[in-house]
């Protein structure tokens, strides 16, 4: 090696060595798409021509999701077009019926899936950043303290290099789990975060059509369901300006406090066989490389999961009530529950790029308040818990609907709310601090230049 090198060449030479020739037959033998292996060489080569700033380039996410999403077509008939605004049209005036939540005043949209990419990439990045950030850190650090005495010049004076390349290798695995998405997600509001504009209601035809299949329920009563869900979703989302904030605020938050376990990284290189990459693979597909989640997360989790049942359960019930004329309807709505039991559209998707697990563990519980509350009060009273954050209901509001129903019901009769337990401990509280303010004080205060005294008040 010449001494004219400087430590980039040398690196940019090795890294040239690992993906040239026999690192390429690898990976075509691990299965990769030819064409992906290709556009990710290619991000891998700016990424270490590169000499901008240590920021992440998404091109490779956006390439290689949009490779994926147009695999197998890009247009969309008229008559599915024309379907789909009809149901669209139908289930708008019967939404009318079935919440007070106004419409949006946007017209729905139907997508194709590199349509649907374009649009909510920019929330996938934005999800995935922090996430891409402490995996590019990792790799520096794991690779600075594997490499021997003599190659640590060449290791140090590569750094912003080896950030430029784990961000390039992050925004790659970005754009295939949105890609393999994109063809699963039947409309807007089907990953359960608002990654859509707000207000926007849009269905994707090529996999609504395969949802069918199998179902043995018509197309049009498919249509009219999950158009009604996602006008539900844009109408609440357009009402409660402040939800979109506050839901996608957790999941950033949470993205934030995520740092790669570079143990379990560093362990993974000393015993990574490439002729067997399947641990490494499961380790990049599972989160392994993520560490437990901390108490915070933890109670930042089981915050956010709350919010989304409850947003989820009053979509199903104002959905339900709008389409209660279509015959299907218990099949449909069924079929919905389990699909989404199973894992919905973005439960893989979230837990690959920010280790978040969101089951819907209390959709169901949520659901059952959410038509118990509009059942004793009526549909007004009960959208109307969404205008404020305060307003909404509570886990505990789910685990025993009746305290938020007797609320509703004294306000509704303009009486006074009745006292529950948060009430009680207000009250003991503010006892607690008025005893003491006028405790142990002796006489202070008490006499005739007193605040009582025959003054009067004095001023404050």
């Amino acid at each position: 090696m010449s001494d004219d090198n400087t430590p980039d060449d040398d690196f940019q030479e090795m890294l040239r060595r690992m993906l040239g020739g026999e690192g390429a037959e690898q990976l075509q033998n691990m299965g990769v798409d030819p064409a992906q292996m290709q556009q990710m060489m290619f991000a891998l080569q700016q990424a270490m021509t590169s000499s901008g700033d240590e920021g992440i380039s998404w091109d490779a996410a956006k390439t290689g999701a949009l490779h994926m999403a147009n695999q197998d077509g890009t247009s969309i008939s008229s008559r599915e077009r024309a379907d789909l605004d009809q149901a669209f049209q139908l289930a708008d005036l019967w939404l009318g019926e079935a919440t007070t939540l106004p419409t949006t005043g946007e017209a729905p949209t139907v997508l194709t899936r590199g349509m649907w990419v374009e649009q909510t990439l920019p929330v996938w990045q934005e999800l995935a950043e922090p996430v891409a950030t402490s995996v590019a850190d990792a790799l520096t650090s794991a690779l600075d303290q594997q490499a021997p005495e003599e190659m640590q010049g060449m290791i140090q004076g590569a750094s912003r290099m080896l950030r430029q390349i784990g961000g390039t290798l992050f925004a790659t695995q970005l754009g295939q789990v949105v890609g393999k998405l994109s063809k699963e997600v039947v409309s807007g509001g089907d990953v359960g975060l608002p990654i859509l504009p707000t207000g926007t209601a849009a269905i994707v035809p090529q996999n609504f059509a395969d949802l069918g299949e199998g179902l043995g329920i018509p197309d049009d009563q498919l249509a009219l369901y999950f158009a009604a869900r996602e006008l539900a979703h844009a109408r609440l989302f357009k009402h409660a300006k402040w939800l979109r904030l506050h839901v996608m605020s957790q999941v950033t938050d949470y993205a934030r406090g995520i740092h790669v376990d570079t143990q379990v990284l560093e362990d993974l290189a000393e015993r990574f066989d490439p002729s067997n990459p399947a641990e490494l693979q499961e380790a990049l597909q599972s989160g392994a490389l993520l560490p437990q989640q901390s108490e915070a997360q933890q109670t930042a989790l089981a915050r956010l999961e709350t919010m989304l049942a409850l947003i989820e359960g009053w979509v199903d019930v104002v959905a339900a009530d709008a389409t209660s004329r279509v015959p299907s309807l218990d099949r449909i709505a069924e079929a919905t529950r389990r699909r989404r039991a199973v894992g919905g559209p973005a439960q893989d998707a979230l837990a690959a790029l920010v280790g978040l697990q969101l089951k819907p563990r209390r959709l169901r519980e949520a659901a059952s308040m959410w038509r118990a509350v509009g059942d004793a009060v009526g549909a007004e009273a009960r959208d109307a818990l969404w205008d404020y954050p305060d307003l909404v209901p509570g886990a505990s509001d789910i685990d025993d609907p009746s305290a938020l129903i007797a609320r509703l019901e004294a306000a509704a009769r303009g009486d006074e709310a009745p006292r529950d337990e948060m009430d009680d401990a207000l009250a003991q509280l503010l006892a607690e601090a008025e005893d003491g303010d006028t405790g142990d004080d002796g006489d202070e205060g008490a006499g005739p230049e007193g605040p009582e005294g025959p003054e009067g008040p004095k001023p404050v």
